[in-house]
């Protein structure tokens, strides 16, 4: 009977833990989406005042592409930072 009780306290334990890693990677994956819907806001933001810009300079026949650059490295960067933490979900995942 001892014995019933210990497999059964161990796996108990086994199972709690099993839930606990669980739950901190369903967290951190939250948090990843998170952060990459935020990012994701960001290059749309940016890319609508590119856009905007652009058809600014456009209309008045004046095209600058030194004047575009910040904005693109900031996307740029942005979508490094994406695909970085993309996979860091796919890791958590197993996948």
């Amino acid at each position: 009977m001892d014995d019933f009780f210990e497999n059964l306290g161990k796996i108990f334990t086994e199972t709690v833990d099993d839930l606990g890693k669980k739950a901190e990677d369903t967290i951190e994956i939250q948090k990843l989406k998170s952060h990459v819907r935020t990012l994701k806001r960001g290059n749309e933001r940016d890319l609508m005042e590119l856009g905007r810009m652009v058809y600014a300079k456009f209309k008045e026949g004046q095209i600058d592409d030194l004047e575009y650059v910040p904005f693109c490295e900031k996307i740029e960067e942005r979508e490094e930072k994406i695909e970085e933490q993309e996979q860091q979900i796919s890791h958590i995942r197993g996948i």
